[in-house]
């Protein structure tokens, strides 16, 4: 299981960092979240650059999809792996499937 948070900066570049979920109390306890779902897809998603309507979390269940962020840097999630998406302004990130997949999506609250 890998954890990666996405994120902006004041100049609007979105990054990547590898986390270590004992940095993170507050998403380990999941006390802050408004929606959770899960999602399939078929494996077909491209799509450029692009900053989310608010935090989520995502936990990928099967399939493989690449994230790439404004500095360059990209991670391939699959199952097993967190994404927390904090990149709610600037340029945002991009995203390919590289394959079908599910995940569960939680909306974050501030």
């Amino acid at each position: 299981m890998a954890f990666y948070r996405f994120y902006s900066d004041d100049d609007g570049e979105s990054h990547v960092e590898d986390v270590n979920l004992e940095e993170h109390p507050d998403l380990a306890a999941m006390v802050n979240v408004s929606e959770v779902s899960v999602r399939e897809f078929d494996g077909s998603r491209h799509m450029d650059f692009h900053p989310l309507p608010e935090r989520r979390l995502i936990i990928h269940l099967s399939g493989e999809v690449q994230i790439g962020a404004s500095d360059g840097s990209q991670r391939v999630l699959r199952a097993g792996d967190i994404r927390l998406m904090e990149d709610v302004s600037g340029k945002g990130h991009k995203h390919d499937d590289l394959s079908p997949s599910s995940a569960v999506y939680v909306v974050l609250t501030d």
